[in-house]
């Protein structure tokens, strides 16, 4: 080490105290070596904080090595501590700072054993939210049913349209090109084995029964969803809910079952449109690549995808829309009055609505796996 290398020597009185000098520079361009950070960090261990210490020694002391000191004498000033003015400053302005975060330590087994129980206890709550929400979702529609005065039409036609008309132009495209993409990459394969006509059959059960249904519903997850959860969100943090609550207004029949009737009637339209639309871009790239004329695919169509799949398809896209509209009411009544929550909430709400949605696709797949296939 250079002379100006940061160092200190401790000198043992013969009543057992301790006297610790400082030496060299105590600066962050000499503290930065790796070498001289150990050694300064070595000897600091050997030094009792409750010495005699000396900084005027040390002609050179920034803000790190002032704060290397601070935390090594636990935070407080020694019981006799002899430095310059400069130095004295630099210290204060140390003591004056906040607390540093504490580095992360290692957690015992016994630590992460508590953080899955706060975990599972925590995702029990908000299974629980979910259930009385839906819970309150029948009751409420049951006293629609009974005096459909009770409902508030105009919020449902309003979300009908934000969710349904509004929705159509980015569905028909995204559907459009999946079909084409489809039929594209199948016609490759279908032509090695001279099964171009087979491509009809792949197309329309894939489209009808699956695709069609799921590409509405995640897209309508990412428009609305996110959509349902802010607005519900951003009420919270204007205090909106609470006033409400105040006035006696009921939050589920004003805010959660029209949002869920709108999604639960619009999504089954939405899925028709986009297996239109896929169907369409489908028998336009069977028609360029394969030589499929639209004639002959729209005549085979009915004969390869019994009509059962188009209803499977509309009752799954009906759950779907309800399952999506109470995620985003769920999350975006559990928001917090402030923006970070708002968005935590809103991100939350559109991955869980998503995979949701194809949770739901796989339980109906298994559940009604011989509708429509003839098995």
């Amino acid at each position: 080490m250079t002379d100006d290398a940061p160092s200190l020597t401790i000198d043992r009185r013969p009543d057992g105290a301790a006297a610790v000098a400082l030496r060299g520079q105590w600066t962050a361009q000499q503290l930065g070596q790796r070498r001289v950070w150990r050694s300064v960090r070595r000897a600091l261990r050997a030094a009792p904080a409750e010495a005699t210490w000396d900084v005027r020694g040390a002609p050179a002391l920034d803000h790190l090595g002032a704060l290397l000191l601070w935390q090594h004498w636990g935070r407080r000033w020694p019981q006799a501590v002899q430095t310059s003015d400069a130095q004295h400053a630099v210290l204060e302005r140390v003591t004056d700072a906040p607390a540093q975060a504490a580095a992360p330590r290692r957690t015992s087994l016994a630590a992460q054993f508590d953080a899955l129980g706060a975990g599972v206890l925590a995702a029990l709550a908000q299974l629980r939210d979910f259930i009385a929400l839906l819970g309150q979702l029948a009751l409420d529609g049951l006293a629609v049913l009974l005096v459909p005065r009770k409902m508030p039409w105009r919020d449902f036609s309003g979300s009908l349209f934000r969710i349904g008309a509004q929705a159509l132009p980015i569905t028909a495209l995204v559907g459009f090109l999946i079909g084409v993409v489809l039929a594209y990459l199948m016609s490759q394969v279908l032509r090695q084995f001279g099964a171009e006509t087979f491509i009809v059959n792949i197309l329309g059960l894939a489209l009808v029964r699956e695709l069609g249904p799921l590409l509405g519903a995640v897209l309508v997850a990412g428009r609305s969803g996110s959509s349902i959860t802010a607005q519900i969100g951003v009420m919270r943090v204007t205090e909106e809910l609470d006033a409400m609550r105040v006035m006696g207004i009921p939050i589920g029949l004003r805010l959660v079952l029209p949002r869920a009737l709108a999604l639960g009637i619009a999504m089954p339209l939405i899925a028709v449109w986009t297996t239109l639309a896929a169907l369409l871009g489908g028998m336009i790239a069977a028609d360029l690549t394969l030589g499929i004329t639209s004639g002959y695919f729209l005549q085979e169509l009915p004969k390869a995808v019994p009509v059962a799949n188009l209803w499977l398809a509309c009752g799954k896209a009906a759950a779907f829309g309800v399952a999506i509209a109470l995620i985003g009411c769920h999350y975006g009544l559990r928001v917090k009055p402030n923006t970070e929550s708002l968005g935590q909430g809103t991100t939350s709400s559109v991955v869980t609505a998503i995979t949701t949605v194809i949770l739901i696709d796989a339980l109906f797949a298994v559940l009604f796996k011989s509708v429509g296939l003839g098995i």
